[in-house]
């Protein structure tokens, strides 16, 4: 099914992991995806040669994030490759590795800050005049957002919970322009964010905290924002979609 056919999609951090699958996912619908990476070149060029092999079209773009100028830049290298916009997925994040808050430097907090939650924004700002009414906006953020977050996350968390409030907020300030925005919050999702953690005993326990019995994937992120860019949730906004496979239950 093309159902997108004719729109043209933002997914930021597209070169791997959810925001690959997402990209993918909205290839095959129709679209055509700018797939955004901030250093690895070689795994964003990957993206898009899968997507056109599969018949979709996509291209590639580069800002590194965190930085005064991010927005900027990556909207330039955008309108280098089109005019209008009718889909942005704020995906691109990172997560720190701490043991807890009393171990979190000021440094590890303003940077995931930067990405998590600035970057975005910006982001979002500077994409207003170029996408088209009736288009959509859709937010990854995480289910540690509205349960207990774990010590090792707790800077991951706050930041992510800035992208809850965006959601909300511009919700109803783009309302009347028939632009949804929507939350997709993620469980722990198997790809190289993870990597050395989903593995003997941490991946038994963390596969038994769903009631599905597994951890996700980043395809089951990516159908999920797959239907919140689509026409199907034309009466959907400002919503929280839990995309933990139940974690939180």
């Amino acid at each position: 099914m093309h159902t997108l056919h004719g729109k043209t999609a933002l997914v930021t951090g597209a070169s791997r992991g959810i925001g690959r699958a997402i990209a993918q996912r909205l290839a095959r619908d129709g679209a055509r995806v700018a797939v955004h990476y901030g250093s690895n070149e070689h795994a964003a060029k990957d993206t898009v040669a899968a997507i056109q092999a599969a018949g979709g079209q996509a291209f590639c773009l580069q800002a590194e994030l965190g930085a005064p100028g991010d927005a900027e830049r990556l909207w330039a290298a955008f309108d280098a490759h089109a005019d209008e916009l009718d889909i942005l997925v704020n995906n691109a994040g990172i997560l720190n590795d701490e043991p807890g808050i009393e171990h979190v430097t000021r440094q590890q907090y303003e940077r995931i800050f930067a990405i998590n939650a600035t970057a975005p924004f910006f982001i979002t700002q500077l994409a207003l005049p170029r996408l088209r009414d009736g288009g959509r906006i859709v937010n990854i953020s995480t289910m540690l957002t509205r349960g207990s977050a774990m010590p090792q996350s707790i800077s991951y968390a706050m930041s992510k919970g800035a992208l809850d409030v965006l959601t909300s907020t511009l919700a109803k300030q783009l309302g009347p322009r028939a632009i949804t925005v929507n939350t997709v919050a993620p469980g722990v999702i198997d790809t190289d964010m993870h990597q050395g953690r989903l593995v003997g005993d941490a991946l038994a326990w963390l596969s038994s905290l769903s009631p599905l019995g597994r951890v996700g994937t980043p395809e089951d992120v990516a159908d999920a924002v797959a239907f919140l860019a689509s026409d199907d949730s034309r009466w959907v906004t400002g919503h929280w979609l839990d995309a933990s496979g139940g974690t939180l239950l």
